[in-house]
């Protein structure tokens, strides 16, 4: 089944969520912030996307600037770090099995479709 992990703040994550409803398979929403993925979860969205952990985070965000910017930390500490801190996540990431991709631009998602 498909799955997004989706910002509704975000519109690059609503123009991903509105090209897997015109498709009209099934899929699943994780609104990440409200349902914060486990420490697994995160390895195994990171594994399928086949990223570092520090390339999906967002590196704008007040919270990374604050407390991460110029920091190296181990790939474990990294995902600790968009455990506690969801909104570090890179959004909208879209799953199809074991293939993933983050959906910018939105049209990313009709890689794994």
């Amino acid at each position: 089944m498909l799955t997004i992990y989706h910002n509704n703040r975000c519109g690059k994550s609503r123009s991903a969520l509105c090209i897997l409803e015109e498709t009209g398979k099934p899929f699943k929403t994780v609104e990440y912030l409200k349902d914060v993925p486990s420490v697994e979860e995160l390895k195994s969205i990171i594994k399928k996307l086949q990223l570092k952990p520090h390339d999906l985070i967002r590196t704008k965000e007040p919270i990374y600037l604050e407390n991460y910017k110029g920091k190296t930390l181990s790939d474990d500490a990294w995902i600790e770090a968009m455990h506690k801190y969801p909104i570090l996540i890179e959004r909208p990431i879209v799953i199809n099995g074991n293939k993933a991709v983050v959906a910018r631009p939105p049209e990313k998602v009709n890689e794994i479709l």
